[in-house]
């Protein structure tokens, strides 16, 4: 599955949606419409196109072949392809349309699997020497853009890796279940699918693939004039490097350009691009706002321009550091501060762009990202790839979803709309990319700012009527909001957004949410507990928003015809738990049943996905001696596996921490085993995992500790300090701590912060306020309000109710984890009149009213 949401995009205008639902916009490569042969089974995807034989029996893994092709190439190939592969019985698959061929090399999309068309599974190595023989007779002339995680056959569009043919699965060395291969000693270990040619230890290379490495390997940089010193950042278009002249020394800027590579709205690739960069350069050149061009050169296919380096960091790295709200307890000089420095900012950036206009440029990509700042202010445009002249009236084919111009808007009018989109994003960041979804939200926005910021209305009324005209009202002054309407209004209007948005007759989904509705083709659903059905009727039944039969029988009946996992947040665990919470406990114990099947050994350990979640649901269950046995079998694994030491930093090449996939999710198994068992040796345990937790958090210099995970600091639920201080409070009940107690409250100042940049429960505001409320019997109890104040940043209208974006703020959700469903239940927690949680992080079993203050050491 393509991991990009902007893929998901491509089908609805309002939610995340499978590209397979694209309808009459996006139509598929016309090869599709040939019937499917005789003896030949076909299975549809939504990125996709699949075609084997009946009865083939390939490997599970092996070395397959890719086919990459430029757009103007790709109808012949597949058709070469097709016409190839059909007569010798061998498997394929290609991608099913243009949208998501472009989509998926474009310049934001992954670099290691970006530039395939086609994928081809030879049965054994001399079918894959004969079919690259061959297929490179057939497809000479084609060109497409080189595959990164692979070795490239010839000068062609082939492209060979080993890897599996069918998913497995393994723990990778950071306990993060991934998709696997067998080494020579029958072992499961990680597949390798990074951005470069990676053999596995144990295969051999065939030697007529020798040639073809010792050409890939002989294309160096030692004949070029500058030296490369580091990466500044990788993009799918080719790499930014810092380096110096070999003679000189002057430090440089490189920048890559990828032939076929890094495909626009337009279909230009990198190389285009880069050109065309270089070229409005030259025009521009003389200005103070706009970096010099030293050189442009070519090595092997790849282009390079070569411009000056400034000593800089960009705009938006500056706002993240100065910006108040997400500094615990802001003062109102803090805020008056910020804004004198942001309404400057937003002058020096208007000043920097008109002077691109008075030579006829416009910038088209406008955003703090490709704004410099020195150490002296001064301010400097980079990244002019998709710069246009102003005579040409233009529209931006490349542009940041939060400042990107609707299809009104062209030439100089691109700027200016997303001069007003900065102006308002300076002080609501990220706020803006909801203008695609709702223009009317700029004037919301604004009202909120001015409350917030002493910024007068009329600078941002300039702004307001930017990007929606004049005349324009907040039209979400009918709408209850968080923090303006009373809890049941509030209540009322999320529900109203949740049902009107449910879609009972389709059979993978029933409330729109995340794109993890889609992972592995859909294969689950819509039903799991983080962004199904589950997740939504769990949230709407706990607050008391209401019960609905129709989709109780809607879950229950998809529940029992999808292939799902077993994890607690992504699989039939977490439906068994809503069943049996909505009252359907015989289907949940089915589906419980059906989990004690799968094989725990590939599981990891966190509560999301993994054995701690499992765990816990099986002792919810423990009244049946049955499944009371496989819980205890669940305790003695994830005891057996807690590491003796973990290291400081949190994800990436390490485990991550935290309450959903780090060790947080443990420690909360042995905590309400303990409370059911007894047993302080659980207690014990526990501490251990929170310990490693703990070990993964930084003290920030205000105060705040948050999940440390190198280049940033997260506070959040999901992995952050909010889903740990909810977890370390409860062990405090059982075991008070003066130390612990200290580490908790360090915690908890992250309640504090006024802003953050996605609302969602597991990565956003409303975890935070989940917190907060739950933790509401500690001396930091006053940030509640403020944090249902602070919904309304992201409230927008749907349905004549109240809905929240999803992650990445691009489509609505209704999802429990990311949307509109988590916000409901966080509110819920602050504010109904009965106990509402999280599944296992409500009261402990043991009792309801102690604290961690009052708590014997032990029960």
């Amino acid at each position: 599955m393509y991991e990009s949401y902007e893929f998901y995009c491509l089908a609805d205008r309002r939610f995340y949606e499978t590209p397979a639902n694209r309808g009459a916009a996006h139509p598929d490569f016309a090869i599709t419409q040939r019937p499917v042969p005789d003896g030949w089974q076909h299975v549809p995807g939504e990125q996709w196109m699949h075609y084997a034989p009946d009865g083939l029996r390939l490997p599970q893994q092996g070395w397959k072949i890719h086919v990459s092709a430029r757009l103007q190439d790709v109808e012949r190939t597949l058709a070469a392809v097709w016409d190839y592969c059909v007569p010798r019985g061998i498997a394929f698959k290609f991608l099913r349309n243009e949208a998501v061929l472009v989509m998926t090399n474009s310049k934001a999309a992954p670099r290691g699997s970006s530039g395939k068309l086609v994928t081809i599974y030879p049965t054994d190595d001399a079918q894959l020497e004969l079919v690259l023989k061959e297929l490179n007779d057939v497809l000479r002339g084609v060109e497409g853009p080189y595959i990164l995680s692979d070795l490239r056959y010839a000068e062609g569009p082939l492209f060979v890796r080993y890897g599996a043919f069918v998913s497995r699965y393994c723990l990778s060395p950071a306990g993060e279940r991934v998709l696997a291969i067998e080494d020579v000693h029958g072992n499961l270990v990680p597949d390798h699918r990074g951005p470069t040619f990676v053999t596995p230890p144990w295969v051999q290379l065939p030697d007529f693939l020798q040639p073809h490495l010792d050409a890939r390997n002989a294309v160096t940089t030692n004949d070029l004039a500058y030296t490369i010193d580091g990466v500044i950042q990788f993009s799918n278009g080719g790499g930014v490097y810092l380096g110096h002249h070999n003679e000189s020394g002057d430090r440089v800027v490189l920048k890559e350009g990828r032939p076929h590579a890094g495909l626009d709205l337009a279909g230009r690739d990198a190389v285009t691009r880069i050109a065309h960069e270089r070229d409005i350069l030259e025009q521009l050149d003389g200005l103070d706002a706009v970096p010099k061009t030293h050189d442009y050169l070519q090595l092997g296919e790849h282009h390079f321009l070569v411009q000056e380096h400034i000593d800089s960091v960009s705009l938006q790295r500056e706002l993240v550091r100065r910006y108040p709200l997400t500094h615990p307890d802001a003062s109102p000089a803090d805020k008056a501060a910020y804004a004198e420095w942001a309404t400057a900012m937003v002058a020096k950036v208007g000043e920097a762009v008109g002077q691109l206009h008075e030579r006829g440029v416009v910038f088209c990509d406008l955003h703090p990202d490709n704004l410099l700042l020195d150490v002296n202010g001064k301010l400097t445009l980079i990244d002019f790839e998709v710069a246009t002249k102003a005579e040409d009236q233009a529209r931006s084919t490349l542009a940041h979803p939060g400042y990107a111009a609707p299809q009104d808007r062209q030439g100089v009018d691109v700027d200016r709309y997303a001069l007003a989109c900065i102006a308002l994003g300076v002080y609501a960041p990220q706020a803006t990319i909801l203008l695609n979804l709702h223009p009317g939200k700029a004037s919301h926005l604004a009202d909120l700012i001015a409350e917030t910021f002493p910024v007068p209305r009329a600078t941002l009324d300039d702004a307001v009527r930017t990007i929606v005209g004049a005349g324009t009202t907040n039209d979400l002054d009918d709408v209850a909001v968080p923090g303006k309407a009373a809890w049941a209004d509030v209540r009322a209007a999320l529900t109203r957004s949740i049902v009107a948005s449910a879609t009972p007759e389709r059979t993978d989904r029933l409330f729109p949410g995340d794109i993890a509705q889609f992972r592995d083709g859909g294969g689950i659903g819509g039903i799991d507990l983080a962004t199904g059905a589950a997740g939504v009727l769990y949230a709407l039944a706990k607050t008391g928003a209401g019960r609905f039969p129709e989709y109780d029988d809607w879950l229950r009946k998809r529940a029992f015809a999808t292939a799902a996992g077993p994890g607690l947040y992504d699989g039939l665990h977490g439906v068994a738990h809503v069943l049996d919470e909505l009252g359907h406990r015989q289907d949940a114990l089915d589906l419980v049943e059906r989990t004690l099947a799968d094989d725990w050994s590939t599981r990891e350990l966190g509560l999301h996905s993994g054995l701690a979640g499992i765990g816990l649901n099986l002792l919810h269950f423990d009244t049946e001696p049955a499944l009371r046995a496989q819980a205890v079998r669940v305790l003695d694994l994830v005891a057996d596996r807690l590491e003796a030491d973990v290291p400081e930093l949190s994800g990436g090449q390490y485990a991550r921490a935290g309450l959903m996939y780090g060790s947080s999710g443990p420690a909360l198994l042995f905590l309400d085993a303990f409370e059911r068992l007894g047993d302080t040796g659980l207690l014990d345990l526990a501490e251990v995992a929170l310990r490693q937790d703990l070990k993964r958090t930084v003290l920030t210099e205000d105060g705040m500790r948050q999940v440390n995970q190198g280049w940033r600091t997260l506070p959040y639920l999901e992995e952050g300090s909010a889903g740990i201080a909810l977890v370390l409070e409860r062990y405090l009940r059982h075991r008070p701590s003066d130390e612990l107690s200290t580490i908790l409250d360090e915690l908890e100042r992250v309640t504090h912060c006024s802003y953050y940049v996605q609302p969602g429960l597991f990565m956003g505001r409303a975890g935070v306020l989940l917190t907060a409320a739950a933790l509401g019997d500690t001396p930091l109890n006053g940030a509640v309000d403020d944090l249902v104040f602070g919904l309304g940043w992201h409230a927008m209208p749907f349905a004549g109710g109240l809905a929240y974006p999803g992650n990445q703020l691009l489509r609505l959700s209704m999802d429990l984890a990311t949307g509109s469903a988590g916000v409901l239940l966080a509110l819920g927690t602050a504010f109904h009149d009965a106990p509402v949680s999280l599944p296992f992080l409500g009261p402990p079993q043991w009792s309801e009213s102690t604290s961690r203050r009052t708590a014997p050491k032990e029960v």
